[in-house]
């Protein structure tokens, strides 16, 4: 196996809370992200999967510095990240791009289309001889699916699926190598996200990119990613191939995740027994000790509240990497 593109190491990102007051004082910090691991290799993807935040979203900023670690270790190529100055990383901007979540907030309103794909170039100094830029522009449409033609209008003038095409041809614009896709078609229609994800597969298969793929819909996470890591609450608790998380999953979280995602067989879905989570995710103010998912799991026991479970593989050397002190395969019918 090549040598990892990207390895992340104990990543933590805490965030200050501030009291009210004329002078405000930290009251607390919101655990975000709290020691997450992971490698990436080149041309692969990973699934990052998880409730709404649970710290999918700071994950990915944090490994592109976009939000600065509280501590860990992001390596990229083995240079590592988290100690280089703005000056340093920006000749690596050019390797590492993010394609957002909000195709109507991502995009600046006043700018014409042909401006917002020519800035990465013209920002790093990429423009080359005079036409260059132009022609690089009509390439980055025709390979996301748009008419060159339409390069002079505004943002406004283009659906959903086509501003987040245009967000893509942005982040292409300097021939990265890993991009982290920041829930790319949660915002769009679900006729819409289809074509985006098939337009991503393409891509990578093209162009040899990594990804690191947030979202919350299991089923698209299925169809794009090599890999899947579980998030609750600031960490990963499950991890492993793609089809392993799937069809034999170990945590109990993984399981009743992929016990809500409905079946296209009214058979089979009848046949299914799912598993309802009772409570809330409890707040990353205050997590609850040792196990962070003990709050709300049927397997629950005293050690739960103790010891925290380690990551580490379990079912055999094919199971998945689990964080829980009974984790045990479940078999999704």
């Amino acid at each position: 196996m090549t040598a990892p593109l990207l390895e992340v190491i104990d990543l933590v990102k805490e965030f200050p809370v501030r009291g009210k007051g004329i002078i405000p004082r930290n009251v607390g910090t919101v655990q975000a992200v709290s020691g997450v691991s992971f490698t990436l290799h080149p041309g692969e993807t990973l699934g990052l999967v998880g409730e709404s935040g649970c710290g999918k979203s700071t994950t990915g900023r944090a490994i592109l510095q976009l939000h600065k670690p509280t501590s860990g270790s992001v390596r990229f190529e083995g240079r590592e990240l988290t100690t280089m100055s703005t000056k340093q990383l920006r000749p690596l901007r050019k390797d590492i791009q993010i394609v957002f979540q909000d195709p109507y907030a991502s995009l600046n309103p006043k700018w014409q289309v042909n401006d917002i794909i020519a800035e990465p170039l013209q920002i790093h100094g990429a423009e080359g001889p005079r036409g260059a830029v132009q022609r690089r522009v009509d390439e980055l449409l025709e390979l996301v699916g748009l008419n060159p033609e339409h390069r002079n209008r505004y943002p406004h003038e283009f659906s959903g699926g086509q501003r987040q095409r245009i967000g893509i041809a942005r982040a292409l614009a300097l021939n990265p190598r890993f991009m982290v896709l920041d829930e790319p078609v949660s915002a769009l229609d679900v006729s819409v996200q289809a074509g985006v994800v098939n337009l991503l597969e393409e891509l990578q298969e093209r162009l040899g990119l990594a990804y690191l793929f947030v979202a919350h819909d299991l089923s698209v996470v299925r169809h794009i990613s090599d890999r899947v890591a579980v998030m609750y609450l600031g960490k990963i608790i499950e991890m492993g191939e793609r089809e392993t998380i799937y069809n034999r999953p170990m945590h109990p979280y993984t399981q009743a995740l992929l016990s809500a995602v409905p079946m296209p067989d009214p058979k089979q879905e009848r046949k299914r027994q799912r598993i309802v989570l009772t409570g809330d995710v409890p707040s990353p103010v205050n997590p609850p000790s040792g196990c962070r998912f003990r709050t709300r799991c049927w397997k629950a026991q005293d050690i739960c509240a103790v010891e925290e479970p380690r990551l580490e593989r379990r079912g055999g050397p094919d199971g998945t990497l689990s964080a829980c002190h009974f984790a045990e395969e479940r078999q999704v019918v």
